[in-house]
């Protein structure tokens, strides 16, 4: 439902998002009692959903978007919450792929934060995350959703999506990342994550190595059956993905690039899997094979065109999503302009960073592309009190690789312009996530994103 420009309603929806964005002044807090009280004040609306709760480190979006697409494809009902937000708050809640619109939202909204007043009383003020969180579970609820893929927000076990047990747990992979929270090794992390496996769960993982031996203990623990996911063969890739053999498929085609979606398209295909085992829903092999080949994932190696640019966006904001995306350039760098010719030209990195990442390691991660060999780099600061100033990026930058064309540029729009002024060959923006969504903000035009415009705007 759109609204007027100017109007109340749309004025209301400003203050909504104000006033939930306000939440993030109480950070990252950790539990499950604030979000289970909310939902208690709701009426438990998630008790009336099943689905899966989608942990890891890197790829659970993926896996969410493959499945959702499949779930689509075959007539089924599906609630979603891609996360973070790229261009529009609505986007973290969507059903069958549709955001949810303005006039619901502020409605939510306003009943979540009516909600939380009496909480805080006892346990604290909820934070921006909670409050979302109980926000998608009373519109799922009231929308019937058939089946909910819930993303996991930070490690498992205390977040507050885990106020919800759907029947199906899936764990992608674990890598070091939020160590601050998780703890500073894979087997610490493994554990927070691998909680989200309750007794009576269906569970998947594509996690190995020390991980996996964490996440067996885990469904060993509460007797929960638990299959474990290789990454699907890679048959080939072109321009706008790629093709992979599953194990009940055969040869399929994944629309989303980059060869590690290999790995989340087997643990989607088992997410799918286990619903039907777990009696929630049944996903015939067309609707498989269709959803996989349409499936989309906007800000994860997405190509546009900008004028004559081949623009690729992508979030890589930890060393393991940065060597995915090493890996992707060097296989894509063909397919893109000029890149068949004997001598290439140049690409150029727009790169931003929260300061609390390993910006060492994605760097080096990212310094081990090919394709990004004698690339410019235009280092900037994404917005937010986290991120890294352009400078020390920069600094950073160069201290792996002197003697490169790297430039600091504070302000992202003008780092964006510059980027693409002074651009050989393609553009790479990657980084926080924060950094694609100003990409798409300023470069792409999605009619279901567009916000109602603020009064006196």
């Amino acid at each position: 439902m759109s609204l007027p420009a100017g109007s109340a309603e749309a004025a209301g929806y400003h203050a909504a998002v104000r006033a939930l964005a306000d939440r993030g002044r109480f950070g990252v807090r950790l539990g499950l009692a604030r979000t289970r009280a909310l939902l208690k004040v709701l009426g438990d609306p998630q008790v009336e959903l099943r689905g899966a709760l989608v942990g890891g480190t890197n790829g659970k979006g993926s896996v969410l978007a493959l499945a959702s697409s499949a779930l689509r494809a075959a007539g089924i009902r599906t609630g979603a919450t891609p996360k973070p937000h790229l261009v529009s708050y609505r986007e973290r809640l969507e059903i069958d792929g549709l955001p949810i619109d303005p006039v619901t939202f502020t409605r939510l909204a306003g009943e979540v934060l009516q909600a939380a007043d009496g909480v805080a009383r006892r346990h604290g003020p909820p934070t921006e995350f909670e409050l979302i969180t109980a926000m998608l579970f009373r519109w799922f609820a009231e929308e019937g959703v058939k089946v909910a893929l819930i993303e996991v927000g930070l490690g498992g076990r205390l977040d507050a999506t885990h106020a919800w047990d759907g029947g199906v747990a899936a764990i992608t992979n674990v890598a070091l990342d939020h160590t601050a929270w998780l703890g500073d090794t894979v087997a610490a992390i493994a554990r927070e994550k691998a909680a989200i496996i309750e007794r009576g769960d269906i569970a998947v993982t594509g996690a190995s190595g020390d991980a996996l031996e964490v996440i067996r203990r885990r469904a060993r623990r509460v007797a929960a059956p638990l299959t474990e996911v290789a990454p699907a063969p890679l048959l080939g890739w072109d321009r706008d993905g790629l093709e992979v053999r599953l194990r009940t498929l055969g040869p399929t085609r994944i629309s989303l690039r980059g060869r590690h979606q290999a790995e989340n398209a087997a643990v989607a295909d088992a997410v799918l899997d286990a619903l039907a085992t777990a009696g929630i829903a049944e996903v015939d092999a067309a609707s498989r094979r269709s959803g996989y080949a349409t499936a989309t994932w906007p800000g994860r190696l997405e190509l546009l065109q900008v004028g004559e640019h081949g623009v690729l966006l992508d979030g890589a904001h930890n060393p393991a999503g940065a060597a995915a995306l090493a890996q992707a350039l060097d296989d894509l760098r063909p397919f893109l302009a000029g890149g068949r010719e004997p001598d290439p030209p140049p690409l150029t990195l727009v790169h931003g960073s929260m300061a609390d990442k390993d910006v060492p390691g994605i760097i080096r991660a990212l310094d081990g592309a090919v394709a990004l060999r004698g690339a410019r780099i235009v280092a900037t600061r994404v917005p937010g009190e986290r991120a890294l100033p352009a400078a020390e990026l920069a600094r950073q930058w160069r201290a792996i690789r002197p003697g490169a064309t790297i430039i600091a540029v504070s302000d992202v729009r003008e780092a964006l312009d510059r980027a693409l002024d002074g651009a050989a060959g393609p553009v790479v923006v990657a980084g926080s996530l924060y950094l694609v969504g100003e990409a798409r903000r300023r470069w792409l035009d999605d009619p279901r994103l567009r916000d109602p415009e603020e009064p006196g705007s």
